[in-house]
């Protein structure tokens, strides 16, 4: 349980802190952080 919440703390701060030259990259990048989110929680439930 530790372990998926760092995960998805660590995640959700690289997502924060990429750099985003256009709102096209950056929704690219919050789409992105969601689906390793979603894939973290998914490995959790397994």
């Amino acid at each position: 349980m530790r372990r998926t919440r760092n995960s998805i703390i660590s995640l959700l701060a690289l997502g924060f802190l990429a750099a985003c030259e256009t709102v096209d990259g950056a929704g690219e990048d919050i789409q992105s952080t969601g689906q390793a989110i979603s894939e973290a929680s998914q490995d959790a439930q397994d």
